[in-house]
């Protein structure tokens, strides 16, 4: 698992290690950061994502993958400034089902469905 985290934060893992994570039964945690308004049809706030164990034991940020080499030694974790684009990116992953909190402080948990999430016909 070290591999795929950066140096010096242990608590953070990039997407690699995030599907690996939630396709061995992790949970996927959404947590509003910035409470979201409507623009016309689209919603506009930030949203993060953390990876924790069924248990609750650990959890670990996501960040961008080139977090490390940009950012030097401060965590920058992976931010959704759009409902579409956190959908989009959670639905790639093999989410059939999304919540997403619009109130700052909200958070939302989500588990990848039973069966093969990356087989396409899996729905």
């Amino acid at each position: 698992m070290g591999s795929q985290s950066s140096e010096g934060a242990p608590n953070v893992v990039t997407e690699t290690l995030f599907k690996t994570l939630i396709e061995s039964a992790c949970n996927a945690e959404v947590v509003c950061v910035q409470t979201a308004e409507k623009k016309s049809s689209v919603w506009y706030g930030a949203w993060i994502i953390r990876v924790v164990d069924p248990a609750r034991t650990f959890e670990k940020l996501l960040v961008p993958a080139r977090h490390h080499a940009a950012h030097g030694p401060e965590i920058v974790p992976r931010t959704f400034k759009t409902a579409n684009g956190l959908i989009s990116f959670l639905g790639s992953l093999g989410f059939t089902h999304i919540t997403i909190p619009l109130y700052e402080g909200g958070r939302a948990s989500h588990r990848l469905p039973s069966g093969n999430a990356s087989d396409p016909s899996y729905r």
